[in-house]
């Protein structure tokens, strides 16, 4: 009985060390990654664009379903793995720049994510830069100690790689 008042108290104990440091941390975070394609900014562009598309290519997306726009802006729901997010598209700039914006603000995190391209001779930099936001403490500690904040960059741009070769 007393190893189990033990380990019932080390994982309490664990829980609130991980609340407490995460209640530390800031709610907002910002991360850039970017990588070169073998890909003109209009290939690159129409990939990222197409959000309809995305299943065919990111492994973690299941499905994505378009939604009305909203005051002249495309929304689209993506699920991954049973988990539904909405998405509107703030601002799209063919060719050059697009901005996506997560559109429920009932979830534990939120945020935006502007896709830059610049051409680079042959090929074309992607540059996504995330201004991210959780509000859960205990996911803010996993956002930036267990997964990092550019997990969810640097599997879109691997993602990306497995359309366009990258340029190294």
């Amino acid at each position: 009985m007393r190893y189990v008042l033990y380990i019932v108290g080390v994982l309490v104990a664990l829980v609130l060390v991980v609340a407490i440091t995460g209640a530390m941390l800031p709610v907002k975070h910002t991360v850039t990654r970017e990588a070169t394609y073998r890909a003109t900014p209009a290939q690159l562009f129409a990939l990222i664009r197409n959000t309809s598309e995305y299943p065919a290519w990111q492994r973690s997306v299941r499905s994505v379903e378009q939604l009305p726009d909203t005051n002249g802006k495309p929304r689209f729901r993506e699920t991954n793995n049973g988990s539904a997010v909405t998405y509107v598209l703030e601002e799209v700039v063919p060719e050059q720049r697009m901005v996506s914006r997560i559109a429920d603000p009932s979830l534990p995190f939120g945020g935006a994510w502007t896709y830059e391209l610049v051409p680079r001779g042959e090929a074309t930099t992607l540059r996504i830069t995330e201004n991210g936001a959780v509000y859960n403490v205990i996911f803010r500690f996993v956002s930036r100690f267990v997964m990092g904040h550019s997990a969810t960059i640097d599997t879109y741009l691997k993602a990306v790689g497995t359309r366009y070769a990258e340029v190294t």
